[in-house]
């Protein structure tokens, strides 16, 4: 494929993500969606196969640590496989300095034109939700090393030394998960649920997320006791009516969209802190972004309503 010159890093358009699964990217040739299956990760705890869902998740990551896209097809282009199959390899060997986010542009057309992508390969690294092209090329592993060794060499020198905690490992093959066995990480939060005792359960939750960052379950369950929590013994009908009567307040707003979310009224509870993103700046917006995000694992990221309100969200936001 021409390389063309990436002249555009500025702010990401994540409107085109509310086109319909399987919508051609624009300009990309007719037929791409669905052209070929998505990339493995290579087995890096650093490296994902990117979706519409995770895109969001990738870009929240990149706040903490940089994240680097690998636009490929190897319908299209193979070799443009091969360097995202050496991205992810290289993930792990610089353990958490990044996290390689892999996008087929076949499987993922929408991620393509949300970016703007006008060529393949494409390496864009990530920081605070900022995209900046890397690599428009295929090297060899070992000049591939090299650079992106500068490039962290040249973050820390910034001041950037965070890291990535793993992802979530894929579980082994030939084995499966009882559903009906109780996991005996959660019992100590499980019984302090069954007792009341939302406090204690808060705090185990807090303990096992701890200890291990990137057990998503253990994030998940914290997540919805913390929402229990604080909204312990508050008045539903004087909740809604603070919140309506002041619509800038972000404290009001987050604690009206935590009682929907036990009522049951999820995409209620997404919209009201979209639209608090959307009208606030500043810490106000962090704030509120920051909640969503966080209700978003109370419910779960496979579940339909959150892939919707991360696409709402990233539209307000972008």
């Amino acid at each position: 494929m021409t390389q063309q010159p990436f002249s555009r890093p500025g702010a990401i358009d994540l409107s085109a993500l509310k086109r319909p699964a399987g919508a051609p990217a624009a300009g990309g040739p007719s037929g791409a969606a669905g052209g070929s299956a998505p990339a493995a990760s290579g087995g890096s705890p650093y490296a994902t196969v990117v979706d519409e869902q995770s895109f969001q998740t990738l870009l929240e990551a990149s706040r903490r640590a940089p994240v680097l896209l690998v636009f490929f097809s190897r319908t299209r282009m193979p070799e443009s496989g091969t360097l995202a199959d050496d991205v992810a390899a290289l993930s792990a060997e610089f353990d958490g300095r990044f996290v390689a986010g892999l996008v087929d542009i076949d499987a993922t057309p929408q991620i393509a034109q949300a970016m703007q992508i006008p060529s393949i390969p494409l390496v864009v690294a990530v920081l605070e939700g900022r995209p900046m092209p890397l690599f428009q090329d295929v090297v060899p592993l070992e000049e591939l090393r090299a650079a992106l060794t500068q490039v962290m060499q040249q973050l820390a020198a910034q001041g950037v030394t965070t890291r990535h905690q793993p992802l979530s490992a894929a579980p082994v093959e030939g084995e499966e998960e009882d559903a009906d066995v109780r996991d005996p990480r959660f019992a100590a939060a499980d019984d302090a649920l069954e007792a009341g005792d939302i406090e204690r359960a808060v705090a185990e939750y807090e303990r096992l997320v701890a200890a291990n960052p990137a057990d998503h379950e253990a994030a998940a369950g914290l997540a919805m006791a913390r929402v229990l929590h604080r909204t312990s013994g508050v008045d539903l009908n004087a909740a809604r009516a603070a919140a309506a009567a002041a619509p800038d307040d972000v404290d009001a707003q987050i604690l009206v969209a935590d009682l929907d979310l036990l009522g049951g009224h999820v995409d209620d509870a997404f919209a009201r802190l979209v639209d608090v993103v959307r009208r606030t700046t500043g810490d106000e917006r962090d704030r509120a972004r920051g909640h969503l995000v966080e209700l978003f694992g109370a419910v779960g990221n496979d579940d339909p309503r959150v892939a919707r309100g991360r696409q709402l969200l990233a539209s307000a936001l972008f």
